[in-house]
């Protein structure tokens, strides 16, 4: 029979898939000697069990339980329900990967009439055991029963508003007592049923509520978004209370050994006296600095310190630790590797390999790909925060700027953005179940909690700004209104959150790009030392061409020309040259383009200076630039001196039923030559031109949509006989070469074809997925999240590449390409070039370079040095 509960000290850290992060690292802390309360760990095989038993606990588990219990009992020397030692224990979940408040805790459980005396008088301590008391059928009844805890809340804000108590500390035994019994009552109302006094009873059900949150709507959305598998299960940690809310020299806290917003080298962390665990993280009261435990009690910090010191050199990672000190005695209830802004894991992965306790490639697994895109986040702009209209400070909890439509309900939030709104939700403090409106926000604000509250931790995780324990401001989240002296802020007004500094901002404020602090060009640096793959940009103006350098990328994998065409000195020559009525018409007004395309190509060859750019000849169908509006057709026919009849039969003889299918890509090569020859001498004159100058040059020329060998052939004769002529009038060797954009599966099938003649492929996988699939890129979004929904999809195909499908067209390209000529270069030019499980599968087939957008090339730079790094990829 599989073991099914383990002894903390019968673990180690290295067991996290079978008991969880929590309970392998409580085993691990219990085996190093540290202050642990004594306790065991279900492991995720139960839960997995649970599930396939229709959420029942098995007979083997029920028998293990009563195994373990009894032996705690023996350890801790106290009984579950004893009149006079009794022991309580707290009922945690510990899922593999970390996953902070998306599933449930119980506290205190074991208490009831009569033990709850009992605590009273082994403690000497009426207020603290009904203290307790009070708070575990407040937890029990939410976790378990799923009565909302709100109800609780009201009874307690109305005993302390009727007697002017400001915390929940000042709140005398007295009027606990009378707290249990509403609280009794609430539960009685609201399950019908009374309040379960038997401890082993409550247990049985607290385990079972834990297993159950794995499956609960928040656990389902956070592991969606950090692609963590759903079948992993948690675990359950059973372990004897400590108490931190025992009186004065008892307290609680939270701390980081390095702090998780910026990754400055110092514990970062903050402690309540007199409260329970649940007041930290959930934002209830707002903590104290843990620097200031220092003062209260100098030998517990010291220890403290010693131990977060010890931890985080054992597992060689900043740690997020949880501690409970009563009566003056420290106990280490949990550590983890914290969870931390994106700037603050690039600062501490750089800093941790100049400390020698990681190595480079190590550095590397630290950060995540999504990490990397919010450090490219944006940031207010200088001026416009000169000009904003400053209302109050908070904590600035999670660094990041936010400007968006206020709402006060997660529910509001997600309907919001669904509307397409950029919305800031703002809560007294947020919970677990407020899960989906932080994921549809661009930032968090609460009144109440610290900087380790759960909106601070959760926004870390996902890289949002958030403000905490902005106590100047009133919240009214029933009137949906914010308040500050005379200021009222309604829902659906524009507020502003700088999560740098803390301040909060009247209307909205322009954005602006982080520049990228030392840590982070150092780390990007470590990449090139790993990657197989390189990584280019799809570039078309000089502004992202600069953009893509600075970055580090080796090359432009993709220049759209027609991108140049759209500006509108441009425009009007391109729409000559499309309605021109004969081919000398043509030629004027491709001479006049040529001049623009040569100052194009001349300032993009400048700026690569060297690096190889791969330039796509005309693509789109040519009815994209001519005019829509009856305003615009009747400006272009004066401009042109035509009737405006006469021209709207040229646009409609243009016009196409499917164009994205029709007279596009090489298919304008092949109708209208003169207009790909124009564009090939405007790239080999830049190129003259630069090479002249002493820049070397690299031009790639791209024929797109080629569906044959023959399409290919016609096209490149007619630019390469082009190109030919002009350097032998100049006496002068360029080397370019002429390849070919693969996005029609017919090109896959005969790329062996192709490769006898074409230099080079790139694959358009946008146009390659819509031809694949039959789906229309520009539409599919309309039906797509109902696929992926339904699980028919697992993702969009034009975000994440479609493996069995696209992914099988383009391995079989690959492949016949490279039986032609073994060294083909092979890119990828379309949007999966910068999405992370894409660029694992065209590491694994071998191909030269991915191109993406200029700001996702950190990202493809991260993910491809990963992949060369790790274990190859699976499908």
């Amino acid at each position: 029979m599989e073991k099914l509960v383990y002894r903390f000290q019968e673990g180690s850290k290295d067991m996290s898939i079978l008991l969880g992060g929590k309970g392998a690292n409580l085993a691990e802390m219990t085996n190093l000697g540290l202050p642990v309360p004594s306790g065991f760990t279900i492991t995720t095989e139960a839960c997995r069990q649970f599930y396939q038993t229709g959420k029942k606990l098995s007979d083997d588990l029920l028998k293990e339980l009563e195994k373990e219990i009894a032996a705690l009992e023996v350890q801790m020397g106290k009984n579950f329900g004893d009149v006079k030692n009794p022991l309580l224990v707290s009922v945690r979940s510990g899922s593999v990967f970390s996953m902070p408040g998306m599933m449930d805790t119980i506290l205190n459980l074991g208490l009831n009439n009569k033990t709850v005396v009992a605590l009273a008088e082994a403690t000497q301590n009426e207020r603290f055991a009904y203290d307790s008391y009070r708070r575990f059928i407040q937890m029990f009844s939410d976790v378990v029963m799923h009565v909302p805890r709100e109800k609780f809340e009201k009874k307690l804000e109305q005993i302390k508003a009727k007697n002017n108590y400001k915390i929940d500390a000042d709140i005398p035994a007295s009027d606990l007592k009378k707290l249990v019994q509403q609280y009794k009552e609430i539960y009685q109302t609201e399950t019908q049923s009374d309040f379960p006094e038997e401890p082993k009873q409550q247990l049985l059900l607290a385990v079972e509520a834990v297993f159950s949150s794995w499956d609960n709507a928040r656990a389902k959305v956070y592991r969606q978004l950090n692609d963590i598998p759903d079948h992993l299960g948690t675990a359950v940690n059973i372990q004897s209370m400590v108490f931190g809310n025992m009186g004065d020299t008892s307290g609680t806290g939270v701390a980081f050994t390095r702090n998780p917003s910026t990754g400055e080298a110092k514990l970062f962390g903050e402690f309540l006296m007199n409260a329970q665990g649940e007041d930290v993280v959930a934002g209830i009261r707002t903590p104290e600095s843990i620097d200031k435990l220092r003062n209260i009690m100098p030998h517990v910090y010291d220890e403290f310190v010693k131990i977060t010191s010890l931890l985080e050199n054992h597992y060689l990672d900043m740690q997020d630790i949880e501690f409970t000190v009563e009566t003056g005695k420290l106990f280490i209830l949990q550590t983890r590797n914290g969870k931390r802004t994106a700037q603050a894991s690039i600062k501490i992965a750089v800093d941790l390999v100049e400390e020698k306790l990681i190595t480079k490639k190590q550095a590397m697994r630290r950060v995540s790909a999504k990490q990397i895109e919010q450090i490219l986040h944006p940031t207010f702009d200088v001026q416009g925060l000169k000009q904003a209209n400053l209302i109050t400070s908070g904590l600035p909890a999670s660094p990041g700027a936010a400007s968006g439509k206020v709402y006060f309900h997660a529910d509001d939030v997600v309907a919001a953005k669904k509307r397409g709104e950029t919305c800031i939700l703002a809560r007294l403090e947020t919970s677990p179940e407020d899960i989906e409106g932080m994921v549809s926000s661009a930032g968090i604000l609460t009144s109440r909690g610290g900087m380790t509250s759960h909106a601070a931790v959760v926004a870390r995780g996902m890289g949002l700004c958030c403000i905490a324990g902005c106590s100047t401001l009133t919240i009214d989240e029933k009137k949906k209104e914010i308040s500050y002296g005379d200021i009222v802020i309604k829902e659906g007004d524009y507020i502003s959150l700088d999560g740098g500094t803390g301040k909060v901002y009247l209307g909205e404020i322009p954005y602006d790009h982080n520049s990228m602090g030392d840590s982070f060009k150092e780390f990007m640096s470590w990449t090139d030392e790993f990657s197989k793959l390189e990584v280019r940009a799809n570039a078309d103006t000089p502004k992202d061409v600069q953009t893509a350098i600075h970055f580090g990328v080796t090359g432009i994998g993709l220049c759209r020309t027609e991108h140049m065409f759209f500006n509108e000195n441009r425009i009007f020559a391109v729409r000559q040259m499309i309605l021109a009525e004969s081919i000398d018409e043509r030629q004027k007004a491709l001479d006049q383009l040529l001049l623009m395309q040569k100052e194009d190509f001349i300032q993009l060859f400048t700026i690569t200076a060297g690096k190889p750019v791969n330039i796509r000849l005309l693509d789109p169908p040519l009815h994209e630039f001519l005019p829509k509006t009856e305003d615009e057709i009747n400006k272009l026919a004066e401009d042109l001196s035509i009737s405006t009849f006469y021209l709207k039969q040229r646009l409609h003889e243009l016009s196409e039923v499917n164009p994205m299918l029709g007279h596009r890509g090489c298919r304008l090569g092949i109708t209208y030559p003169e207009i790909y020859n124009m564009q090939a001498k405007a790239i080999i004159e830049s190129a003259i031109v630069i090479q002249k100058s002493g820049i070397e040059v690299a031009p790639e020329i791209m024929i797109p949509f080629i569906g044959s060998q023959k399409e290919y052939n016609y096209v490149k004769d007619n630019i390469a006989k082009t190109i030919e002529d002009i350097l032998q009038q100049e006496n002068i060797q360029i080397g370019y070469q002429i390849g070919t954009m693969i996005e029609i599966p017919r090109a896959c099938l005969t790329a062996d074809e192709i490769a006898k003649e074409a230099e080079f492929f790139s694959f358009g996988t946008n146009d390659l997925t819509q031809m694949t699939y039959g789906f229309s890129r520009d539409d599919s979004e309309k039906f797509s999240w109902d696929y992926i929904e339904k699980g028919i999809m697992k993702n969009d195909p034009f975000q994440t590449l479609d493996f069995d499908g696209v992914g099988e067209l383009i391995s079989i390209a690959c492949k016949k390409g490279r039986v032609v000529k073994p060294a083909l270069k092979i890119g990828v030019c379309g949007e999966v070039g910068g999405d992370p499980a894409s660029i694992r599968f065209f590491h694994e087939l071998g191909l030269s370079y991915v191109s993406c957008s200029p700001y996702r090339v950190p990202v493809a730079k991260l993910v491809a040095a990963q992949v060369a790094i790790d274990e190859p990829f699976k499908k």
